[in-house]
């Protein structure tokens, strides 16, 4: 009996050592293969370096190699470049050093489309429209606008030397700017559609994000709002964090929000919330094809607790995290590590293979009111789930609208003006001649809203503008848009007036995707109600 016992324990321990053991001798091989594959990589680069016929770059070759070898992953497994890095960190962060306008480069001109609120340009004067000639004395016409960054930026303290030519002066205006801290916003716009609907806009989701949302949500209800449309279209995602917490400000404390799922444990986390300030009230939530990873998260969380209505096109679909890695020189690269989940169990990423998307799988046929998706699951592509409240819901990557309402396609006509940037330029000459009237005569964009309206006159010159940029008027493609321009060269003079808040004002009152959101709000409060 006594043998018995001492021979159960060695019988153990011998199991763990042997176990341990083969752990490194599996680690051991793994090394042994890692650090082979990188024996011939360097072989290679040796070989190339000594004998290629030309002087090469060994930076750039190792830096693609490693793209190259990211790309085998997952499309969203990257390198970024010192530079890169510097950038992404300045849009994350939420500020970045400069003179602070926001730019286009119109006819290979430096153009001024907006000083930014509170920056140094528009404590000096600078003027949308206004057009940058010279940057230190240098001329900067036909400057790409990825150059523009380099010339503007710089350290906070820093002077820089703006030469600027303003319509309806002869001679150029010369401007000294002392660089300063600038931030970026991503709420975009929030405002009161009427007496009790409130509009906010995230355009992406970074340091700052959760901050400004409740600034503006807090606003709001402070002007009396009582329901609420939240656009995340075209909203590219960004931190988790202020995702899980905007999330959680329309939730009862305890509900899952998102979790992971990976082959390393410690990668595995889930994320509940603690409970909000707007819990009780309707919501409804617009997504696009460019709503994508953060957003989803939101949209996923609302959808499956049956919180608010989803209204709009299925998002994008990226479902994959990563984790960033620095490296010695200043750059970084980005490896997928988990997946997301949405709390029913939805996986948000759609289908890929290596660095490169499957074909979508979308729910074409579901267009319309398919509000509780009680369908005989005519897309039997893409797997079934059900929300906590019993509605069917759909899975397989991105998350699928309640309601899904296209915008309508604009004509080759409209797009070839937008591309040469032509409701802009038209809107910067008018603005040159009226603005004095304008201000004068409108005190805010909802009295302009209600008071202005666009002639004949101003569409005919639009069409004028148009044709001496080599683009011939088209009468139907005109007729099908012409809402749309109408609009458009309302909604650029509000911007020009009052800034993004009063671009968006303008632009979600004639939006299809607002206007139906705004259709649904007792739909959302008996969703809502049954919720409770």
């Amino acid at each position: 009996m006594s043998n018995k016992k001492i021979f159960i324990p060695i019988f153990i321990v011998t199991i763990i050592l042997a176990i341990i053991a083969g752990m490194k001798i599996q680690n051991a091989r793994s090394d042994d293969k890692i650090d082979e594959q990188a024996r011939k990589f360097k072989e290679v680069l040796n070989i190339t370096s000594k004998y290629y016929v030309d002087n090469i770059d060994t930076q750039k070759l190792t830096e693609a190699a490693i793209r190259g070898m990211l790309e085998e992953l997952d499309p969203h497994s990257i390198y970024i470049s010192t530079d890169q890095l510097k950038r992404v960190n300045e849009e994350f962060q939420g500020s970045f050093e400069g003179i602070g306008v926001e730019f286009d480069v119109i006819n290979d001109t430096l153009t001024v489309v907006s000083p930014i609120s509170g920056g140094p340009s528009e404590k000096l004067g600078i003027l949308a429209g206004d057009k940058i000639v010279k940057i230190d004395g240098a001329s900067c016409i036909k400057i790409s606008r990825e150059d523009v960054p380099k010339k503007l930026r710089g350290q906070k303290g820093t002077l820089v030397k703006l030469s600027i030519v303003r319509s309806g002066l002869r001679e150029p205006l010369e401007f000294t700017v002392t660089r300063d801290k600038i931030p970026l916003y991503s709420v975009d716009a929030s405002f009161m559609f009427d007496k009790e609907t409130g509009y906010v806009k995230v355009s992406r989701f970074a340091a700052t994000t959760y901050d400004e949302f409740m600034q503006a949500m807090n606003k709001l209800k402070g002007e009396g709002m009582k329901k609420v449309i939240l656009d995340l279209r075209s909203n590219p995602g960004g931190y988790l964090e202020m995702a899980y917490r905007m999330a959680s400000e329309f939730l009862p404390p305890g509900k899952m929000i998102v979790y992971t799922k990976s082959r390393i444990k410690e990668f595995q986390e889930e994320y509940k919330s603690t409970g909000g300030s707007f819990a009780d009230i309707p919501l409804v939530l617009l997504i696009n094809e460019g709503s994508a990873s953060a957003s989803e998260i939101v949209a996923g969380a609302i959808q499956d607790w049956d919180r608010g209505l989803i209204v709009g096109e299925t998002s994008f679909g990226k479902g994959l995290v990563q984790r960033q890695f620095d490296l010695s020189d200043g750059s970084a690269f980005r490896v997928t590590t988990a997946r997301y989940y949405t709390p029913s169990g939805r996986t948000i990423q759609k289908p890929y293979e290596g660095g490169k998307y499957k074909d979508p799988m979308r729910l074409d046929t579901l267009e319309g009111d398919n509000f509780s998706h009680d369908l005989d699951t005519k897309d039997t592509s893409r797997p079934v789930f059900k929300t906590f409240g019993g509605r069917t819901i759909f899975g397989g990557g991105g998350i699928s609208p309640d309601y899904f309402e296209k915008l309508d396609t604009l004509t080759r006509y409209t797009v070839s003006l937008r591309r040469i940037n032509a409701i802009y330029e038209f809107t910067e000459k008018y603005m040159a001649n009226n603005r004095k009237s304008l201000e004068s005569k409108y005190k805010n964009y909802l009295d302009f809203k209600n008071g202005f309206n666009v002639t004949q006159d101003m569409l005919d010159g639009l069409v004028s503008l148009a044709k001496t940029r080599n683009v011939e008027f088209d009468k139907s493609g005109f007729d099908h848009d012409r809402e749309f321009l109408v609009t458009s060269l309302k909604a650029q003079i509000a911007r020009d007036l009052w800034g993004n808040e009063g671009y968006y004002a303008l632009f979600m009152y004639s939006d299809e995707q607002v206007i139906k959101a705004l259709s649904l709000f007792d739909t959302a409060e008996k969703l809502l109600k049954g919720n409770n």
